[in-house]
């Protein structure tokens, strides 16, 4: 039976809302409730492994934003509208040699949210276990992208005179440190070389990393890197991906804007898309936000923000981002971050996730199955939240790629 919660919420969009099966693990992932103020906040060892599944739920939808430091990312005095389809969209796609549609794939994947959108409408939005409209979702590393497109505005304002510069640059205290001998560049194409430890089992450095932004354990600030003074390898060799390499372009994109990165992604974007809602950004001690995973933000304006990359930065008569920075970042510059070398599928671009293929299309990630996927000549983004089993869930990352093959194919060809 279907909540009331989700009932009222289908109410809230004029696209058709199907009743289904109660969404998979639906009494696990319900066990936690929430965080008291001022009780414990468990946070890497969820976020990113697997020790308690009760708290997955709580911490992608909101829990993590109402109970820790954060800075509002505002939306403007008013919002761009966001058609809606009269009906659904029925996508079908193919996966175990089985024929599937979306009530199949809710009903076999621990998604919170769903929401395709053609040509600057909705054609499909779907929400589960009693979440909505209003539920802002936890971007997880969707928010690197985010922090790359801002980093081509900065440029372009000038506000960062060249990629090439330094992170030390515009951040002094990291004079000395790896990250601040580390370029631009190569911090946005994953490139610095800096030892840092990414293995998703809350006792690594992202662990860490975590605990000392979040959690508050550190001063914060530029103090959350200077623990990491060694390289594996010389910068621009070698493609591995670093979340200390986001948070020190946080700390770029602050030095050289003099605001804090919330306020920039406000008045850069949030405001000149037409965003409906306010977004949030968790911050550490010394009011860093903490730029590799902890921005909030609701479904639709999340599919904003695909559109924008999509329609290559203009919003109606407004270039918001520069349409030569969206194309420069979405496509592949080194040999070291192409298709099957970068990872097993996805190649990189700067702070961009790059689809294998001849046709261009780009995807935000995060851990856990927060997906913003984008096929720019179809005018296509494909918007996901989840909380999937595991940080990078091989089966459940399978069945979504051969969803979103079945929605382009639905208006294009692969």
């Amino acid at each position: 039976m279907t909540s009331l919660p989700a009932v009222t919420a289908c109410l809230a969009f004029t696209l058709a809302c199907v009743a289904h099966a109660a969404a998979p693990d639906d009494a696990l992932l319900r066990g936690g409730q929430g965080y008291p103020p001022g009780g414990p906040v468990p946070l890497a060892s969820h976020l990113v492994a697997d020790e308690q599944p009760q708290h997955l739920l709580n911490s992608f939808s909101g829990a993590l934003e109402q109970a820790l430091a954060h800075r509002i990312v505002r939306k403007g005095a008013h919002s761009r509208p966001l058609a809606s389809a009269p009906a659904e969209t029925a996508f079908v796609y193919q996966h175990d040699g089985l024929r599937l549609g979306v009530n199949d794939y809710l009903d076999r994947q621990r998604v919170t949210g769903l929401m395709v959108i053609k040509d600057d409408t909705v054609v499909l939005e779907r929400y589960q276990y009693g979440l909505g409209p209003a539920t802002r979702f936890l971007s997880a590393s969707m928010v690197k992208s985010i922090v790359g497109v801002l980093i081509g505005i900065a440029l372009e304002e000038g506000r960062i005179r060249s990629l090439d510069d330094l992170a030390r640059v515009y951040v002094p205290a990291l004079a000395g440190n790896p990250y601040g001998e580390t370029s631009i560049r190569d911090l946005l194409q994953m490139s610095s070389g800096v030892r840092f430890s990414e293995q998703y089992d809350g006792r690594d450095d992202l662990g860490a990393l975590i605990e000392d932004t979040i959690g508050r354990r550190s001063p914060g600030g530029a103090a959350v890197l200077l623990p990491h003074v060694q390289r594996r390898i010389a910068p621009g060799q070698l493609f591995y991906y670093s979340s200390a390499d986001t948070q020190a372009l946080g700390l770029v994109l602050r030095g050289a804007t003099g605001v804090p990165p919330a306020d920039y992604l406000s008045e850069r974007i949030w405001q000149p898309m037409g965003a409906q809602d306010d977004a949030s950004f968790l911050v550490d001690a010394a009011g860093q936000e903490a730029a590799f995973a902890f921005l909030h933000a609701t479904l639709r304006d999340y599919g904003r923000l695909g559109m924008l990359l999509a329609n290559e930065g203009q919003v109606g008569d407004r270039q918001v981002v520069p349409a030569a920075w969206v194309r420069q970042s979405t496509a592949v510059a080194q040999p070291h971050a192409q298709p099957f070398v970068a990872s097993s599928y996805f190649g990189y671009g700067s702070h961009v996730w790059i689809f294998p293929g001849a046709r261009p299309r780009f995807a935000l990630i995060g851990v856990r199955g927060q997906v913003i996927f984008v096929d720019p000549a179809l005018r296509l983004v494909l918007v996901q939240t989840a909380v999937w089993k595991s940080a990078g869930d091989r089966a459940a990352r399978a069945e979504l790629l051969a969803l979103w093959r079945g929605v382009v194919e639905h208006y294009g060809a692969w």
